[in-house]
């Protein structure tokens, strides 16, 4: 059977499970489900298995040893930049001399400058967060000293090491180091793949830190590269030496992955993010808030994609809502209205959609319009991915309703969904993969108390 998927029903981002969900959107390679039960070749079996004997020895480590890995990973990383940003020049012109990327993953593949040395101040910061491994989650005395003197009994609960994860992730370099860096802050082995598109880059950071963790005496085969789709599908059978698969991607590359394994999977595809303009919105911050949230990065998961704004903005002609739209414009995003705002005078010009689940990945928006923040609520819960969404009012009232009825990871009042971001919150990484080895944490903790958490933030 398939084990429940984590979270609320409602989410559709993270997923864990193991197969058979969602045929409909199944990869057009995926395979049938008896080929879960066909053996894994030899080499995949020894990738896997060399991961967890390395993991071991990374565990042996101490906590202090384990940082000093982490940052000798970010030296090597500023050292070879240089390096890293040639490898990263070679794979943006292959791609481009192909002609078949979408500007959305070419934006995600080239590097900009000063990345490197961002990713290795996020690896530090990941070096400096608080000890993960072996923390008291509970204690319980479970048998009382008796009068035969036999002793008494104390329970612990403590956080551990998962083992080893298998990673796929998209055409985004800079992703690798920040995952790599989870992995070992928590003494987890990890099999990356990465988007072929970043296949020179990705060999040029990992390089880094193959000779960190030999360094170490810590085998380089606790992150190792995996190169091929074949070794995927092979890695996918190894249920008894991978303990979670984290596919980053589209919903086909989630939906092939649990349908072709029996390990748990941990899965976020879309990033469909919102902001709600309500009809106590500060104008000026609502502007600066919405431009921010679709222009500053338009490819990452973080950028909104839908805005839904009070109807009351655009009862007249001169409206703040008109207003809204002539700003949108002058910055250079294409605004698709949604079938209400279509019909409003002015309004007809734009082009039109009526797909409220949609992550475009560039300078598109959706607008839509909405009667009140209970109506704002209730599209967003029925068309978000549960990633991120923002309200930008200055009633305090509409901004306590938003921030507890809105069912997504993260809920903001008047800041842009772009701080939805693991380095900004201090974790030290961008990308959403908690420490692999809380995971489980969460799992029996949180959820078996029937809760699991949320981030809110709001601006004042």
């Amino acid at each position: 059977s398939t084990p429940p998927k984590m979270g609320n029903s409602s989410s559709k981002n993270t997923i864990m499970a193991a197969a058979g969900d969602a045929n409909a959107n199944a990869a057009p390679n995926a395979v049938s489900p008896a080929s879960l039960r066909a053996p894994p070749s030899a080499h995949c079996s020894h990738l896997a298995s060399s991961a967890r004997t390395a993991s071991r020895v990374l565990q042996s480590l101490s906590g202090e040893k384990r940082v000093a890995l982490l940052l000798r990973i970010a030296d090597l990383l500023e050292e070879r930049t240089n390096t890293i940003m040639a490898a990263n020049a070679d794979d943006v012109a292959r791609a481009d001399a192909q002609g078949t990327l979408p500007p959305a993953t070419r934006q995600r593949l080239a590097l900009k400058e000063g990345k490197i040395k961002q990713v290795a101040a996020g690896t530090r910061a990941v070096a400096r967060q608080q000890e993960p491994i072996g923390r008291v989650v509970r204690r319980c005395k479970v048998m009382d000293d008796d009068e035969h003197g036999s002793g008494s009994l104390t329970l612990e609960k403590v956080t551990a090491p998962m083992g080893v994860l298998l990673v796929i992730f998209e055409a985004r370099p800079d992703a690798l180091p920040q995952i790599a860096s989870l992995a070992l802050k928590a003494g987890n082995g990890a099999l990356l793949k990465g988007g072929r598109e970043a296949t020179q880059s990705n060999k040029a950071i990992h390089a880094c830190i193959a000779q960190a963790l030999t360094e170490f005496g810590v085998p380089p085969a606790c992150i190792t590269l995996v190169d091929t789709r074949d070794e995927v599908d092979g890695l996918l059978a190894c249920h008894d030496t991978i303990d979670m698969v984290v596919p980053r991607g589209s919903n086909q590359l989630c939906t092939y992955v649990m349908e072709n394994t029996k390990i748990p999977v941990l899965g976020h595809a879309d990033g469909v993010c919102h902001v709600y303009v309500d009809k106590a919105a500060d104008p000026l911050k609502a502007n600066r808030i919405l431009v921010d949230a679709k222009t500053d990065y338009p490819a990452a998961c973080n950028a909104a994609e839908t805005c839904l704004v009070h109807m009351d903005h655009f009862a007249n002609p001169h409206g703040y809502g008109h207003r809204l739209l002539n700003k949108l414009t002058e910055e250079g995003i294409k605004v698709l209205a949604g079938p209400r705002m279509h019909a409003i005078a002015g309004c007809a010009q734009l082009p039109t959609t009526e797909d409220m689940h949609v992550e475009y990945g560039d300078l598109t928006l959706m607008m839509e319009v909405v009667d009140d923040v209970d109506a704002a609520i209730a599209h967003i819960n029925a068309n978000s991915s549960s990633h991120t969404e923002c309200v930008v009012t200055e009633d305090e009232a509409v901004r306590e309703k938003f921030l507890n009825a809105v069912d997504s990871a993260c809920v903001f009042a008047n800041c842009s969904t772009r701080f939805s971001d693991g380095f900004r919150f201090g974790l030290g990484a961008e990308v959403r993969l908690v420490f692999a080895c809380l995971i489980l944490f969460f799992f029996f903790v949180f959820v078996e108390n029937g809760l699991l958490l949320a981030w809110l933030a709001c601006a004042v």
